[in-house]
């Protein structure tokens, strides 16, 4: 592309909070597997460092040159459950420890990849991952997890979902920063390049890169423009300001591709808000018309806005993939924020949005007494959502303080409000265990 071509956009973004938020290079780890678990950590350890050396620095190269800022620089590896079942070993977190170090390396700000997939069942190194992840997270700095429990056409590992409740409330007594990094998925994609939910699927090439941009305060200023006209108009502005900001994640992936010398992948057009005021989702939801994020109406800008910014992007760009589309993680959005603070958004409507959003209830603080039960059928709703609407859903609770505190995270994870959440117990209905089927539309062959 020639960079001409995006000389008007830059300029037009130039003072809206427009990024690159992140290149992230997926590297596969399978010719790391080992039968001795130390060996193995030495050759994830030195796969990631021979791979990754130069992403920091051509990243801010290719920054410099353009002008943009390229927020983070990130590795997702090979789910971890897959080379760890190879060894002996009782617990992973030599390997979590040595992704960690690889991250110090290289100078990345996350690794992703300390996942599992278990959405039909355990395989051996799915529970060993599982039972490890609090420690991981809790022994690390820029390690990330997750673990995919449903997808339309399993259905739902409701064991799973139950061990992952507990899970997440042993990862927050070991870490104030450890739920942060831990994401429960339903229908997760392979080549997601945003953190913490980030792993690089057995179907991918060895070594890729995937781009993630953002761009929400861009999309408002254009919307700005246009206020008082028609929905028709509304949804034309949002896809052709979606077009340029994916040229330009195309144009940074060709370029680093090019410069690393490894397979261009995606780029994932998800508009992903900062705690910064003028790059929150929220604030472009509310200059369609609404008073605030979270009164009627809510649910249907937000499909707009996803289904326009997907328009847009698949116009730009020939490889679009991730999750692309709105993300509305609480503490990240100064938007959502207020919104919760004004009372004027809870949990029940964010759930109704996440059947719209790229992904699901995000980086949200719930009281930290709210049980494993609790947490675990919050999840089973979210995948239940994923499932039947055969799109990805996640989950990403921080159960720390009580309602009315405000957790403090710093960063692009911002602060998030402790928010209400339904005091009647779900233990008997978690307690079931087993599988919720496969609904009916997954059969396909």
């Amino acid at each position: 592309m020639d960079i001409q071509q995006v000389t008007e956009t830059i300029a037009m973004i130039e003072e809206q909070n427009f990024d690159v938020r992140t290149i992230t290079m997926g590297i596969s780890l399978l010719d790391c597997i080992d039968s001795d678990i130390n060996r193995a950590a030495d050759k994830v350890y030195r796969k990631i460092v021979d791979k990754a050396a130069r992403l920091v620095a051509v990243g801010d190269e290719i920054s410099a040159e353009l002008g943009i800022p390229i927020v983070n620089k990130r590795v997702s590896v090979t789910p971890i459950a897959i080379i760890g079942a190879a060894t002996d070993a009782t617990d992973y977190v030599p390997l979590a420890k040595a992704m960690d170090k690889a991250a110090k390396e290289i100078g990345i700000n996350f690794i992703g990849g300390f996942s599992a997939l278990v959405q039909k069942g355990y395989q051996k190194g799915d529970d060993i991952l599982i039972k490890s992840i609090p420690r991981a997270l809790a022994e690390t700095d820029f390690v990330c997890s997750s673990v995919n429990i449903g997808s339309t056409k399993s259905g739902i590992n409701m064991t799973a979902v139950g061990d992952m409740g507990r899970i997440i409330k042993e990862t927050a007594q070991l870490s104030e920063m450890g739920p942060a990094k831990l994401v429960v998925f339903a229908n997760a994609v392979e080549d997601n390049p945003f953190m913490s939910g980030a792993f690089h699927g057995v179907g991918e090439a060895d070594v890729v890169i995937n781009v993630g941009v953002s761009g929400p305060g861009v999309v408002k200023r254009a919307l700005e423009k246009v206020r008082g006209q028609s929905f028709d108009v509304v949804a034309e502005t949002v896809k052709k300001t979606a077009f340029k900001i994916t040229r330009i994640g195309q144009l940074v992936g060709s370029l680093a591709s090019e410069r690393l010398g490894v397979k261009f992948g995606i780029v994932d057009l998800s508009l992903a808000p900062t705690p910064a005021v003028g790059d929150s989702v929220a604030r472009v939801l509310e200059e369609m018309g609404l008073e605030t994020v979270g009164t009627h109406g809510t649910t249907a800008a937000l499909a707009l806005l996803n289904d326009q910014v997907k328009k847009g992007g698949v116009m730009a760009c020939n490889q679009v993939g991730g999750l692309s589309g709105a993300f509305i993680p609480v503490s990240e959005d100064e938007g959502m924020i207020a919104a919760v603070e004004a009372g004027s958004l809870n949990l029940e409507k964010l759930e109704a949005m996440t059947a719209i959003c790229s992904v699901g209830l995000d980086m949200i603080a719930i009281p930290e007494d709210t049980s494993a039960e609790t947490i675990a059928a919050m999840i089973a709703d979210e995948a239940a959502i994923g499932v039947i609407n055969m799109k990805t859903t996640a989950v990403r609770l921080i159960p720390k303080g009580k309602e009315g505190d405000t957790i403090e995270f710093g960063g692009l994870l911002g602060s998030a409000p402790v928010m209400s959440v339904n005091k009647k117990s779900s233990a008997d209905f978690i307690a079931r265990g087993g599988q919720i089927p496969a609904p009916i539309h997954s059969f396909k062959n």
